[in-house]
């Protein structure tokens, strides 16, 4: 057998495997989610008998005082706030310690390796912000999440910033440009495949987080997508069919954004690849 041909044996392979863990499983989230209660409540995985797929997804959007529209609104500001706040101090950070070169340097650096390793400690991070007077509420997840995703955003943009020539920066400089118009109008633009990562990767992980939300954002009034689907789920537990479709309404989301911007991180990963 020639390289191409195990080079197509194994495409094949792959697609194969990614149908049956990924495409598999949400066939059976989308066909259960089509049933009638007495159908779903059996867990096989068979077409439905009669489809109400329309009905199930108006009842799953009433039940509960609309608790599934509530909880999207909430994850979206979450997730925008969250995401917005790591993309400009991560950006600025990862500028700072590419081009600065100083002993705090290495010691900041070794704070941001070490927010990669550490395991987030619940009881001291609640103790802070009942201190500051925000915990359970959303600016304090906001912070919350923030803080947790700003390791891994700035090691990647100090290593996409490490790549851009540092010819450019003196050319900037030479033109008058002081720190922040050289940041914002030399090096930002620059960063955009790495900003459009950070943005997807950040937000599939902050929409989709569910510990968080139990620790540091009690109560129903600030419920998210993921917490709404546990409570969802532990109060209809006959109703199956409300229950997959909760799970399809919050899946979506994320999923249409990883689609939309799916090439963009590509091209990110790729433009990194041939500066480096």
């Amino acid at each position: 057998m020639n390289a191409q041909r195990r080079a197509w044996l194994v495409g094949i392979i792959a697609i194969a495997v990614s149908a049956v863990v990924f495409l598999v499983p949400f066939a059976f989230v989308i066909l259960q989610a089509a049933k009638s209660p007495a159908e779903a409540s059996n867990l096989t995985f068979t077409w439905p008998s009669t489809w109400q797929f329309g009905q199930n997804f108006i009842d799953t959007l009433a039940y509960g005082d609309h608790v599934i529209l509530r909880a999207l609104l909430n994850s979206t500001v979450l997730t925008f706030g969250s995401v917005t706040l790591m993309v400009i101090m991560s950006a600025m950070a990862g500028f700072v310690l590419a081009r600065r070169h100083s002993r705090w340097g290495a010691v900041v650096n070794f704070f941001v390796l070490a927010g990669l390793i550490v395991p987030p400690a619940v009881v001291p991070t609640i103790w802070v912000l009942q201190g500051l007077k925000i915990f359970g509420t959303m600016p304090g997840l906001i912070l919350v999440e923030t803080t947790f995703g700003l390791p891994f955003c700035i090691m990647l943009f100090r290593a996409f910033v490490n790549n851009i020539p540092r010819e450019l920066d003196e050319a900037a400089i030479l033109d008058g440009a002081g720190p922040v118009r050289l940041f914002t109008h030399v090096v930002l633009p620059l960063l955009r495949p790495v900003i459009v990562t950070v943005i997807v990767v950040q937000s599939v992980f902050v929409f989709n987080d569910f510990a968080f939300p139990l620790y540091f954002l009690p109560g129903n009034d600030n419920v998210t997508a993921q917490l709404a689907l546990y409570t969802f789920s532990g109060q209809a537990l006959s109703f199956y069919n409300l229950l997959f479709m909760a799970i399809l309404v919050v899946t979506i989301p994320p999923l249409v954004g990883y689609i939309f911007f799916n090439r963009h991180i590509i091209g990110g990963m790729t433009d990194g690849a041939v500066k480096g």
